[in-house]
């Protein structure tokens, strides 16, 4: 299965809801499994199924379950050109914060799971990712550049803590002296900060902490297992203070929901240290339409209308646009409002006045069969 084999290494989770939209389950995004677009046979529950689900305690989730995964080549490539990195690391696929939104979740359709509770739930965990990553970079082939962690799920996700894998990564990348960025929605970057300084001094770093609302109500059942955005602020603060370029993301600006909080988000972004600020357009591929569609129905039923035709007025008439260039920003008078508001917001702030900068031309390779002082 592309590289991943079972068993997983914790017990197996709870059987997993069908499609039933009045479902709600603490801590989870999605409420449901909709049917992968690659499998001709969907299982659906029975009408006594779907009673017993609906009675069920709505706090009672679905656990989470790791999956080893052994994929050998660890740095993916990207070559869309709305994109501004060339290589990044995944070393984990699916995401436990199970952001609605997430543009990623069609991404397990590939493993036969589904974009709903599968992608929250089952985490495929690339535990070797250090050594490979040492071995990619030992390698004469290897041009010294920026690698992102991690441009489709969060690296400093809830998995982070058991596994710390994404820290080793930051001690193989600091030895080898490469430059690495980082975008996560998560307080635990702060765990690493020791590193991260020692990757600031030698300007081998630039982190972007994405901010969606300033809204607890929101952020709770938008984005369940992620910081709070106090945390998150709070987390711009203490990277700042460490003197580690930190900039952030309002990503994804959610039309009729979130874009009128966008000014009061960059002003808190701008207080916590934040030195430039950026935004996406809430992007709904393949099936993740579905889902956000039901999550308004559930949370938001008196903004559903308002949220999706705003979408649609964006993209075309449809709920998604995957153009290159126009998938992240939106075409059409609310699209241009959102990002000359977004603009005059930055240049008032003083955000985006200068650039961090990233060194490529430190690369070193330790001795063969030996690791350097990773602090010196």
């Amino acid at each position: 299965m592309f590289g991943c084999k079972p068993p997983p290494i914790s017990p197996p989770s709870t059987p997993l809801p069908g499609p039933l939209a009045t479902l709600s389950y603490r801590g989870r995004g999605a409420a449901h499994n909709p049917a992968n677009r690659f499998e001709p046979i969907e299982v659906l529950p029975d009408g006594d199924a779907l009673d017993a689900l609906a009675a069920e305690d709505e706090d009672v989730a679905p656990r989470t379950i790791f999956l080893k995964d052994t994929t050998r080549v660890l740095i993916a490539r990207n070559n869309s050109p709305d994109i501004g990195f060339d290589a990044s690391i995944n070393v984990y696929r699916g995401c436990e914060h199970g952001c609605i939104y997430c543009y990623a979740r069609p991404t397990h359709e590939y493993f036969g799971l589904s974009v709903g509770l599968d992608f929250e739930t089952k985490i495929f965990v690339k535990q070797d990712a250090p050594e490979l990553l040492r071995a990619e970079l030992m390698k004469k082939s290897w041009t010294p550049q920026v690698i992102v962690l991690s441009g489709v799920t969060d690296p400093y996700q809830p998995a982070e803590r058991r596994f710390r894998l994404t820290r080793r990564l930051l001690e193989v990348l600091l030895e080898f002296r490469n430059p690495v960025g980082i975008i996560t929605k998560n307080h635990l970057i702060t765990r690493d900060i020791d590193v991260l300084s020692e990757l600031a001094k030698l300007e081998l770093v630039s982190v972007n902490i994405s901010v969606t609302s300033l809204r607890n109500d929101v952020q709770r059942v938008m984005e369940p297992r992620t910081a709070t955005p106090a945390r998150r602020l709070d987390a711009i603060e203490k990277l700042a203070s460490a003197g580690i370029p930190v900039g952030a993301m309002v990503a994804p600006i959610i039309p009729g929901l979130t874009d009128e909080e966008v000014p009061d988000i960059l002003r808190a972004l701008r207080d916590a240290g934040a030195q430039r600020a950026g935004y996406v357009m809430l992007r709904l591929p393949h099936a993740v339409k579905d889902i956000f569609e039901r999550w308004l129905e559930t949370h938001f039923p008196d903004r559903k209308d308002k949220v999706l035709n705003r979408v649609r007025s964006m993209r075309g008439g449809q709920l998604y646009d995957p153009r290159w260039g126009v998938r992240g920003r939106g075409e059409g008078i609310f699209a241009d409002q959102i990002g000359a508001m977004f603009g005059a917001t930055c240049r008032k702030l003083g955000l985006n006045t200068t650039r961090s900068r990233v060194r490529t031309d430190l690369f070193r390779r330790p001795a063969a069969g030996g690791q350097g002082d990773l602090f010196a």
